[in-house]
């Protein structure tokens, strides 16, 4: 007679299936991210004194520059730019609701 086909279960097709190069699904590359700033979203007292002694030095000051140096969220960076302008201590070069820009006073001699 003829040669006996054995009948394979399911199990073993799936493990066929997954063994053989057709199964494997595509790897896509993962893609690079950037790494998650740690701001602070309040003003500490060393980060306060920062402010006051550095962030006036500065010949172009904005909220991005701000926020960079110091390590702070973006509402607190406008928020310390806002109060360094009000002390006097920065001048307005132009002010935008998106864009505010600010540079230092230059000391008279």
């Amino acid at each position: 007679m003829g040669k006996k086909i054995e009948k394979k279960t399911k199990e073993q097709i799936a493990k066929a299936a997954a063994r053989s190069s057709r199964g494997k699904k595509k790897k896509w590359s993962k893609g690079k991210t950037k790494e998650k700033a740690d701001n602070a979203v309040f003003f500490t007292p060393e980060i306060h004194t920062r402010l006051i002694e550095e962030v006036p030095n500065g010949k172009v000051i904005t909220v991005s520059h701000v926020s960079d140096k110091l390590k702070v969220n973006g509402s607190v960076a406008r928020a310390g730019i806002r109060e360094l302008c009000e002390k006097g201590l920065i001048k307005p070069v132009h002010t935008h609701h998106r864009q505010l820009i600010y540079t230092r006073i230059e000391k008279e001699q």
